[in-house]
């Protein structure tokens, strides 16, 4: 049983509480630093008036930090599990991605050239784990970002980042918009193409794969609508044009093996698959090639993929690989599209929703 006095159990009147604040303040104007630290935030604010403590507003350019500052800094995402927000699920994948910076490639013909590339880099999270400290992918990879673009280069940056943020599965990914002098059909002219392409290294339960993804753009006349123009012409003489479109396949490899499958030769499989490559400097001869060219090459979007298919079988250098074509109709408000993959690397049962949306490649 607890018993109280009538006291204690006495409503505090107004003058009293003024009064007990007023004692307050006056002891904390000649209060020690250590003893007002050990005040409450809160109560040292109504001490002090309830002004808020006054701060410098003056950048302190001499202000410099030393071992025992930098020890004293909070830092959350890199805190205890206690910390975690949500389910203690491991993450995949946790990183940044788009930093950019010049990086060097060398060409197949042996020269090099410098491109600004967009650089993801992520890391898996364990189940216990708060966070990453993301700066630290940046860091790790601007150490070996001098050096000539390999994928030896990138796998060094990759093994510095796991160890920095102590990641069993990693990925670096790098998209550049790489240029190549394409000559024109006819008139002996040349003009630059730019293509869009990302390399990847992926380590996953110890095993690496390095990936290069290719977007391609062509032109696809119809094969249907191509013999109902003709057949308009033979049996009734009426003149009708065929319908094609500005189309574009994002062709996905694994590379295999030692020897190296430059960007070029990616860019050549592609072609030979499919000639009909949209032109840079264009004369009336060569329009008019390009015209008979697709004429002699229609494609359905199934052909697109099929024939970019048998390129890449061919070739000791790649292994598994994706076709994703997107054929932008000029008939059709809607586009067609196809996938194909070869192997388990690519294979998945549910795509990115915008995935085709990305393939538009508006010039």
């Amino acid at each position: 049983m607890n018993v109280h006095t009538s006291e204690i159990d006495r409503v505090m009147q107004a003058d009293e509480a003024r009064d007990a604040l007023a004692r307050l303040r006056a002891w904390a104007e000649t209060a020690s630093d250590a003893e007002l630290k050990e005040v409450d935030a809160g109560l040292l604010a109504l001490l002090r008036g309830g002004q808020y403590p006054e701060l410098s507003r003056e950048y302190p350019e001499d202000f410099t930090v030393d071992a025992a500052y930098k020890a004293s800094l909070p830092d959350l995402q890199n805190g205890p599990s206690s910390l975690i927000r949500g389910a203690k699920r491991a993450i995949q994948h946790v990183g940044i991605s788009n930093f950019r910076l010049p990086i060097r490639f060398h060409t197949r013909d042996g020269a090099d050239i410098t491109l600004e590339t967009s650089v993801t880099g992520t890391v898996s999270l364990e189940a216990e784990k708060k966070g990453i400290n993301m700066s630290r992918i940046m860091r790790s990879f601007y150490r070996h970002a001098e050096k000539t673009f390999s994928f030896e280069v990138v796998e060094a940056a990759l093994e510095d980042y796991k160890a920095d943020l102590e990641s069993f599965d990693a990925r670096i990914q790098m998209r550049f918009s790489y240029p190549v002098k394409v000559p024109s059909l006819r008139s002996g002219l040349a003009g630059y193409q730019y293509y869009d392409i990302a390399l990847e290294l992926i380590e996953t339960a110890g095993v690496r794969k390095k990936i290069m993804h290719l977007d391609y753009v062509y032109s696809s006349t119809c094969p249907c609508s191509l013999e109902l123009s003709e057949h308009a012409r033979q049996t009734r003489g009426q003149l009708a044009t065929p319908h094609s479109q500005r189309s574009v396949a994002r062709i996905s490899v694994e590379l295999v093996g030692k020897a190296c499958l430059w960007f070029e030769d990616l860019i050549e499989l592609a072609r030979q698959a499919v000639p009909t490559e949209t032109q840079v400097m264009v004369k009336r001869e060569d329009e008019q090639a390009f015209a008979e060219l697709n004429a002699a090459n229609p494609i359905f979007v199934e052909d697109a993929a099929r024939l970019f298919s048998q390129s890449l079988e061919a070739d000791a250098r790649v292994g598994d690989f994706r076709v994703v074509a997107s054929h932008q109709e000029s008939l059709h408000s809607h586009d067609a599209v196809s996938i194909l993959t070869e192997g388990a690397t690519f294979a998945a049962e549910s795509y990115d929703p915008k995935m085709f949306a990305t393939l538009h490649h508006p010039g």
